[in-house]
């Protein structure tokens, strides 16, 4: 071998390295990252050049067992199909980049992201972003491009470190697929010795839809402020605490001058329409408000971590769902449907308990979703102008997670899921929608 070629191609050497033998991911990496000095020492070095460049992944094969054929399972991994109560599918199957531009000192300066999403359904972009650091006051950055939405906490956690399979119905309805399209600019002092450091304040403005429609289809934005405090010890007691506030301001564009919304007659809650020729072009709001908090023992062995999160407000969709719906709304002619808003709210609690080992924890979960604050149980009737857009959700997990080695885990999972009794066809009593899951997941 002619050893006076190595310079020529260090950087190619180098490269074939970090691609054959990988990385450990950062722990409890998030969705819209933040840099700092951690993430930073994780990342490969491929010359000083080019910066920073690495490279994630992971795979998440499963079975899933339901209580009854053809359960509707949308938030559970999606629905079955309409002869079918077990499945084996491809849940999630990520490759992600990192690249990151340092400067001399060592600070970061642009950060870049790009990462894809295979299933046996095809092949996505999930995350394609790009972030500057302002490095003059060391206090501002800003993310452009497809990211993560910054509300609350259950949001941020990416699903390859999250312990329950899949995120609560609450999260799952207003922010489906969690990344949008927009900017988001991050005020976090970031020199050495600041006293904020801690203080993350993040402002957002985007489209809406997020990956739940092919793109933007009308004039309104979502505006999203989160004002977050990372992780510190509580003074005098073995426990640390995070937590935030959250709200989202936005809304969806009237194309018709029809729209629908709750209003109170002779003591009794109905849907009643709205027909005036103002209504085109107005804004059917959408009012999140939220706030989080995440209680953990500072120890590794027995750790015990309590996250909570609860969200209310003003929320616009159909007649049929109130999930923000990724484009215009139309019947099965392509005729354009009014909006419906109503008044909701919902939370979650998740307990993960560490047993004895790191390798092995006990999960326990419960969220409710409550799409019609305004009415409850028989009182939700078509007569009323209601549907199962109204029903109220509650989902009681729990489940055992075991750490096979840095590379592989394996989850079992049963979701309780309990609906409301009410007059609505097919949801007078609780329906037989409970689902089993075992997950594996491979990562590097």
């Amino acid at each position: 071998m002619n050893f006076k070629l190595l310079p020529k191609y260090k950087s190619l050497i180098i490269l074939f390295f970090v691609l054959s033998t990988g990385y450990q991911a950062v722990a409890q990496r998030t969705i819209n990252d933040v840099m700092d000095s951690t993430t930073v020492n994780h990342l490969l070095i491929i010359s000083k050049k080019y910066g920073s460049l690495s490279f994630s992944g992971y795979l998440q094969p499963q079975f899933q067992f339901a209580e009854s054929k053809g359960t509707q399972a949308e938030y559970q991994g999606g629905n079955f199909g309409e002869y079918t109560s077990n499945r084996f599918r491809l849940r999630r199957g990520r490759l992600r980049a990192d690249y990151m531009m340092l400067n001399e000192d060592g600070s970061p300066s642009t950060y870049f992201v790009l990462q894809f999403d295979g299933t046996e359904q095809g092949v996505a972009i999930r995350d394609f972003w790009g972030r500057y650091y302002e490095n003059k006051w060391k206090i501002l950055s800003v993310t452009l491009g497809l990211s993560g939405r910054p509300f609350g906490n259950e949001l941020q956690l990416s699903s390859s470190v999250r312990e329950a399979p899949e995120r609560g119905r609450m999260s799952q309805i207003l922010m489906k697929t969690e990344r949008d399209l927009g900017v988001t600019f991050t005020i976090n002092p970031r020199w050495k010795g600041a006293k904020l450091r801690n203080v993350v304040l993040d402002m957002g403005i985007y489209n809406g839809q997020g990956l739940a429609g092919p793109g933007e289809f009308d004039n309104s934005k979502d505006f999203i402020f989160r004002l977050s405090h990372k992780s510190i010890p509580i003074k005098n007691t073995p426990f640390t605490i995070a937590g935030g506030v959250s709200t989202l301001q936005g809304g969806l564009n009237h194309r018709l001058p029809v729209s629908y919304r709750m209003q109170q007659s002779n003591e009794t809650w109905k849907m009643v329409k709205d027909s005036s020729a103002n209504n085109i072009n107005q804004v059917a709001p959408r009012r999140y408000y939220g706030a989080d908090v995440q209680l953990a023992t500072n120890k590794k062995s027995w750790k015990s971590e309590l996250r909570a999160e609860v969200i209310s407000g003003l929320q616009t969709g159909t007649g049929t769902t109130s999930t923000t719906p990724g484009s215009y709304p139309v019947d099965s002619k392509s005729v354009a449907l009014p909006y419906y808003t109503r008044t909701f709210n919902g939370a979650y609690v998740t307990f993960v308990q560490t047993l004895n080992s790191t390798d092995n924890q006990l999960i326990l979960k419960y969220d409710w979703y409550d799409p019609n604050a305004k009415v409850k149980g028989n009182a939700i009737s078509a007569l009323n102008g209601l549907s199962a857009a109204d029903v109220r959700f509650d989902t009681f997990g729990f489940g055992f997670l075991h750490h096979f080695n840095p590379h592989f885990k394996a989850v079992v999972y049963y979701d309780v899921i309990k609906n409301e009794s009410t007059q609505i066809s097919g949801y007078e009593t609780d329906r037989k929608d409970n689902v089993f899951t075992l997950r594996t997941q491979f990562y590097f």
